[in-house]
């Protein structure tokens, strides 16, 4: 790292900002980790959120396939080479920073690309298996990308006999559930995108058509299809809860408050009757700050 500490400082305080702003939900948790463990998170999230940018930009969805796919193949060579220790930008002195305080593999970005290749192709998932797959690929893959800044706690490490416990599933869990969540809040949107992420099984089991939803029809196979959605994710944070407990102390709360957080958003669905065609269904600053103890209650407790 040739880098003036000023410099980096600087670079960490722009990815503050911009998870501030894209991320509040998330954002709110960083802040309860220590500074370094926030500010590698930060890091983070700005490369996913780089990723994420070079397939869902306005700027992005004008460009043609081919040109797309070109624009990842640079991406996941920049990537390789950051991980190299290569540093040509910001972003890059920050990752690289990230990645020598808290080692990690390079897969689970790899990974993160190749759900953004899917997205080239792929504008409904036929199966279950299917959207699962796309979910990992997309956001479990920042449960493993972050589970080494968390740690695990000493206490189940610091004996001769022990051995660090594995936090992979539940980090991966937590973030399927999270993507899952983001899919049934922006449905209404993603259709005007020409996507679907709802299983094609599950519609032709609801009885809820394509056009019913491209029309935003709201009715009783709908409120059914998104009650077996919504059951479906708070399945895939329960997963996640199981590997909490695990994690060192200092990121328990944190990651408690984003997990329940973000959970809430499927209570803010329910709460307008599934209408996500003509509302976006959100926690309001109250609600969030109001669940702060008792995440906290929790974190003490696991």
């Amino acid at each position: 790292m040739t880098l003036a500490v000023r410099s980096l400082d600087a670079a960490f305080e722009a990815c503050r900002r911009e998870t501030a702003e894209w991320a509040k939900t998330f954002y709110l948790g960083t802040l309860l980790l220590p500074l370094a463990k926030r500010r590698a998170i930060w890091a983070i999230y700005v490369w996913c959120r780089r990723t994420d940018e070079l397939m869902d930009s306005p700027e992005a969805q004008a460009r043609p396939i081919d040109e797309l796919a070109d624009r990842l193949d640079r991406w996941e060579d920049k990537t390789r080479a950051l991980f190299a220790g290569h540093v040509d930008d910001d972003l890059g002195a920050v990752m690289v920073d990230t990645i020598e305080r808290f080692p990690q593999d390079i897969q689970p970005y790899l990974d993160m690309i190749e759900g953004q290749r899917m997205d080239l192709t792929w504008t409904r998932y036929p199966r279950f298996e299917d959207l699962r797959l796309y979910c990992y690929r997309v956001a479990g893959t920042v449960g493993l990308m972050t589970q080494g800044v968390m740690g695990v706690d000493g206490a189940y490490t610091s004996a001769p006999w022990s051995a660090a416990p594995d936090t992979s599933d539940a980090a991966v869990a937590l973030g399927i559930a999270n993507q899952l969540t983001n899919i049934l809040r922006d449905v209404g949107e993603d259709r005007g995108r020409g996507r679907i992420y709802l299983p094609q099984e599950d519609l032709q089991r609801f009885g809820y058509s394509e056009d019913d939803l491209m029309a935003g029809r709201l009715n009783a196979a709908w409120r059914e299809l998104m009650g077996f959605q919504l059951q479906r994710a708070r399945e895939w944070f329960a997963r996640s809860e199981a590997g909490v407990r695990w994690l060192s102390r200092d990121a328990r709360w944190p990651v408690w408050t984003s997990l329940r957080l973000y959970r809430g958003i499927l209570d803010a669905i329910e709460r307008i009757d599934y209408d996500v065609f003509n509302h976006r269904a959100y926690v309001s600053k109250l609600a969030k700050f109001a669940d702060l103890p008792r995440s906290f209650v929790l974190a003490q407790s696991r």
